[in-house]
């Protein structure tokens, strides 16, 4: 019977008959349509009767009944045919095989054809079989009449199931004769007569051991024969239904998997759970019926997926103990006993957690009513466990701790859990010591899903509805306590709120799962440094305070990066483009016009409103004492969690922040502040140190002036590189240089000493290129080099040389190449900024000149970055080798279908999270949302993102973990230490011994081999195995990419050790400053 004439017969059918149904389908509520057969014997006793789709004359009652159990086979073979998933369904004699050749349609007669054991069959079935054979044979016999039959057998000669002793037997399809053709996506049934083969196999061998180590576990676990029995509650009872139809469940599900390439094991934790998005969504729905409290709907979802060997592969541990705690809570037993059954099904092995939550429920019971928790502890130790594990692992929340504790107490009465003093400690060459911290409890908080954004004229509409009091969530300001500190990856930063300890996308959890892989020792040094930094305190700046609210209330001020109101924005143009009297060009002209001024506009709010969120902030901190909880990139590089206000933002907000602890200047403080001034104001970048201070002193009344004078004086101070900056400094200089003894004068003023292109600075080290090394300070000289000088001079005399030749966009040129005009090009070329990026940046400096022709920004960008990146591939010979390297590396790593993953000097695992795009529609009554998700570690990696990744996050992780090991030297000897990045903040009186401790940082860093042992490390992640696949070009890949990852650059005659030596001896007594060389690498003092 074909597709069509099935469902034209069920939709002829009566509505008496669909009334019918539905009291058959409320009387037998445990159908099961997958396996055609009827679970509850006493319903199916009770209808028992012979099927046959020949009308006969009996009364109507039993015409029904046959009708709608006629229905009800007619569905299933309907759901038969549409399926489309290849799937092998093995109840009894019956297999259900997807087949790929088209069936030619049959008679009626010719059917019968097909079942050649029928007869044979029935004959051994038993009395209801050989009855219903008997009267059906013949040809007149009907498609319903057969379909009865078979399903009468199948109920008759099923053997009751024995859950621990279960066979499979692989399917034989045979190939179709006679030229059979059948339509895809139909399946067809083949009835065998033989007896089931004794011969077990591998997999079922395992699964007869399972079932055996089961029963011992059950044992282990008994209740006591004499015990109360309690009564249930309704979702008791409603679970213990479940587990009994999970327990007579006899329908097994294979689907065949595709061995494809060996997914990587990213996504899965210490404990073996696995969390890709099936996992993810099973996990948080288990979780949310934690929240609101409903174990039933968790068991019933834990069993719905346990039921099918396609779902029970998305089930890790963690979703049974997520289910066994909450029973715990109950004090159920028996339902803790019934998931180690589960458990050993699935082929888990139950962990801490497991065991934890059975403790617990022993603990919750009374007393008479369970004697055998030694058994649980038995089995523990069977497994490999002890109870110290479960007191060392677990998290408790509540009285959970108590309960365990009391349940073991029944059988040890002394026992106390042991607390170990012996942390282990990093066996890392950097690592040194360990900086002391105080431990906190963690806390577990539900994971966050996400949002969606509104509408535009909805937000409109709030926007003119709501107060004009800004009110903000507790996680974006800054806390005015001391910030918890870090002491795992989950454990950290807010009191209340849950915080990443590496920020990622929303969704992502590769890096999450990669921390806590690692050894927990081996990240001490990197959690101590997070500590360490967000434990300093700060205050705000009052004076310099008033004075910007001041300014920000009258319209503001561009040149002091105060952004005016929209009422100074520019007027929108508005003109009829109906109009006749315009022309083409001219409508093209105003459109373009308008567009300019709504984006100016929309850049005016925005700017206006980020500049109210910060000082609105600090006004209302100004007189507290507020904290900056830190965490990190996936690269290791340190961030302030509050978004708004921090020292990481703009001119304004640094310059509104000062140090809550203060600090006499001393000696050279005053020194000190005198430098720092002159490096905000950007003048002096070529001088010395020296040179800085003689011109600090030459223009003291200028200083003098702003400090007093600041909005009516000179305004010396406006004219600053970072204007509040140099005003705040004007001001601390003023009142130290007036007090009675400006080295007993107390300071809160963090000094600033930033980097000298800093990923030159570890791409020269790398390398041991001494040329290079020189242009960035790492080699002694008399005044400090200034890397993006050295490239404007390179390429103006490149432009000269074109421009004598007659080029016309050389000679445009003349005179307009700068420092400011190439440095951030020069300051990306490390970061992996290609010529099209850094064309944009050239272009966006030169239309900031307000002279240069603006017909040729083009034509003159296209020109100098082209000069650009051919100067520093002639003073930075190394570089460009070790990157490319880095480069090549991770395009092969990629192509090998995984993701880039290295590990700094200082432990910290690093896995770049760049994976192809995968869009996904989510439909709804309303509309279609489709999500781009770039995260899923389950698709392939973006190659090209891969590979170009690499150079600058390896330098940026080298960059972090030098600060890291700087701020840890720096707490050791009880400095205040803050950076940004490369730049590194303290008091004007400890300058001196942070430059020491950085350069000296510096050296033990790159005295490492770290290009070596990023190589080993490489080779035995992505080379230690070959590919297990049959194409050559396969494994000729990966040779290639063996003998790539071995073949480290080659370096060349710069000592780490002998520059910084040569420098202290060299340099000291010349400049009382040492740091402008390998061991002083914050010399030129400019600001980022």
């Amino acid at each position: 019977m074909s597709l069509l004439r099935l469902g034209a017969y069920s939709a002829a059918l009566t509505r008496s008959f669909a009334v019918d149904r539905s009291v058959q389908r409320f009387m037998n509520g445990d159908y099961c349509h997958l396996c055609l057969r009827i679970r509850n014997k006493t319903w199916a006793t009770i209808y028992q009767r012979h099927y046959s789709a020949i009308p006969k004359k009996e009364d109507g009652k039993k015409r029904f009944c046959e009708q709608s159990q006629l229905l009800d086979v007619l569905e299933a073979r309907i759901q038969q045919l549409q399926s489309d998933a290849v799937v092998d369904v093995k109840h009894s004699k019956v297999q259900i095989i997807k087949m790929q050749q088209k069936i030619q349609k049959t008679s009626p007669g010719n059917s019968q054809k097909n079942l050649p054991g029928e007869k044979a069959e029935m004959l051994k079935s038993g009395p209801s079989a050989k009855k219903g054979g008997t009267e059906g044979v013949g040809p007149s016999k009907t498609h319903a009449s057969r379909w009865m039959e078979k399903l009468k057998r199948e109920k008759w000669i099923n053997p009751k199931k024995q859950t621990s002793h279960r066979m499979h037997d692989k399917t034989v399809v045979g190939k179709n004769s006679k030229g059979s053709s059948m339509r895809p996506g139909t399946s067809t049934k083949t009835i065998t007569t033989g007896k089931r083969s004794e011969t077990k196999t591998k997999g079922e061998d395992s699964k007869t051991s399972a079932s055996t180590t089961t029963s011992s576990k059950i044992s282990a676990v008994q209740k006591n024969k004499g015990g109360c029995v309690s009564e249930m509650s309704a979702q008791e009872k409603l679970a213990d239904k479940e587990f009994d139809e999970i327990e007579e469940l006899d329908v097994d599900i294979e689907i065949d998997q595709q061995s494809s390439s060996a997914p990587e094991r990213l996504l899965e934790d210490k404990e073996g759970n696995r969390y890709g998005d099936p996992q993810l969504r099973i996990r948080c729905y288990l979780e949310a019926c934690v929240f609101i409290d409903d174990v039933a709907r968790a068991q019933s979802c834990l069993l719905s997926h346990h039921r099918q060997l396609s779902k029970r592969m998305h089930l890790s541990i963690s979703a049974y103990n997520i289910v066994m705690r909450m029973w715990a809570k109950r004090g159920s037993f028996n339902h803790i006993r019934r998931l180690f059954v589960l458990i050993e099904e699935a082929g888990l092995k139950p962990n801490v957690v497991s065991y934890s939550a059975a403790l617990e429920c022993i603990g919750r019971m009374p007393d008479h009513l369970f004697s055998g928790p030694h058994r649980c502890l038995q089995q523990m130790e069977v497994d490999g466990l002890s109870v110290d594990d479960v007191f060392r692992q677990c998290v408790f929340k509540k009285d959970e701790r108590e309960m365990v504790l009391r349940a073991v107490r029944l059988v040890h009465p002394e026992y106390q859990p042991i607390v170990s003093k012996d942390q282990p400690v990093c066996s890392l060459p950097l690592v040194k010591q360990d900086v002391s911290i105080f431990i906190h409890s963690l806390l577990w908080h539900p994971p966050q899903i996400g949002f969606i954004k509104p509408h535009p004229i909805v937000t409109q509409i709030q926007r003119v509805a709501m107060e004009t009091k800004l009110t903000f969530d507790s996680y974006v300001m800054p806390m005015l306590c001391p910030p918890i500190p870090w002491t795992s990856p989950k454990s950290g930063a807010y009191l209340l709120t849950p915080t990443k300890l590496m920020r990622s996308t929303d969704g992502a959890i590769q890096h999450q799962l990669l921390l806590e892989k690692s050894r927990d020792e081996d990240l001490h040094a990197v959690l101590d440094s997070l500590n360490q930094v967000g434990s300093c305190p700060w205050k705000i700046n009052k004076p310099l305070l008033d004075i910007i609210i001041s300014i920000f209330n009258d319209k503001g001020n561009d040149k002091l990066c105060i952004p005016p109101p929209l009422s100074e924005a520019p007027e929108i143009p508005r003109f009829n483009p109906h109009d006749p009297s315009y022309t083409q060009a001219e409508k093209a002209y105003m459109k373009r016009e308008g567009v300019k001024a709504k984006k100016k506009v929309a850049e005016m709010h925005s700017l206006r409103m980020d500049a109210l969120y910060k000082l609105s902030i600090a006004n209302h901190m100004r007189d507290e004492i507020f904290w900056f909880p830190h965490n990190m990139d996936f690269r290791g590089r340190t961030y302030p969690r509050p978004p708004y206000f921090n020292h990481l933002g703009s001119d304004v907000t640094r310059g509104l922040l000062l140090f809550a602890e203060g600090q006499p200047l001393g000696p050279k403080g005053l020194v000190w502040l005198k430098i720092h001034l002159v490096n905000l104001t950007g003048l002096k970048k070529c001088s010395s140190l020296a040179g800085r201070l003689e011109y600090a002193d030459s223009i003291m009344e200028d200083i003098l002036d702003s400090a007093d004078h600041p909005l009516d004086g000179r305004k010396w101070w406006m004219n600053a590189d970072e204007p509040w900056q140099a005003l705040a400094c004007c001001m601390e200089i003023a009142n130290a240089s007036r007090s009675p003894d400006h080295t007993k004068f107390i300071s809160y003023f963090p000094v600033h000493q930033d980097g000298s292109c800093n990923g030159l600075q570890h791409y020269a080290a790398l390398g041991r290129d001494v040329i290079g090394a020189t242009s960035v300070n790492l080699m002694p000289c008399e005044v400090p080099q200034d890397v993006y000088s050295g490239v404007a001079q390179q390429v103006e005399e490149f432009r000269a040389r074109d421009a004598e030749k007659g080029l016309k966009i050389a000679q445009v040129l003349e005179g307009f190449i700068s420092r400011k005009v190439v440095k951030q090009t020069v300051m990306t070329v490390v970061y992996g900024v290609t010529r099209y990026g850094g064309r944009l940046q050239i272009e966006k400096r030169l239309k900031e000149i307000d002279d240069f022709p603006k017909d040729y920004i083009w034509e003159a960008s296209h020109y100098l970055v082209k000069q650009v990146f051919s100067s520093l591939k002639e003073m930075f010979t190394g570089t460009r080798e070790i990157q490319e390297w880095l480069t090549e590396s991770a395009s092969l790593i990629a192509k090998s279908g995984r993701t880039v993953e290295w590990v700094t000097p200082l432990g910290l695992p690093i896995v770049q999270p760049y994976h192809r795009i995968k869009n996904q529609t989510l439909k709804s009554s309303m509309q279609n949302l489709s999500i781009h998700i770039s995260h899923d570690a389950n698709e392939k990696p973006d190659s090209m993102k891969q590979k170009n990744a690499f150079p600058p996050n390896f330098i940026h992780s080298l960059d972090s973990t030098h600060m890291m090991l700087t701020s840890l030297h720096c707490y050791r000897a009880g400095l205040t230490f803050v950076s940004v990045h490369d730049c590194y903040w303290t008091h004007a009186v400890t300058v001196d011994i942070m430059n020491r401790m950085c350069r000296e940082q510096f050296v033990a860093l790159h005295s490492q081999p770290i290009l070596e042992e990023l190589s080993r490390f490489l080779l035995k992640k992505y080379c230690s195995r070959p590919p297990v696949v049959s194409k050559p070009k396969k494994f000729e890949e990966h040779v290639k990419m063996a003998q790539l990852l071995a073949s480290v650059p080659q370096t060349g005659e710069l000592n780490p050790e002998h520059c910084s030596h040569h420098f202290r001896t060299h340099r000291r007594a010349a400049r009382p400053h040492p740091i402008d060389s390998l061991s002083g690498l914050r010399q030129p003092f400019t600001v980022a």
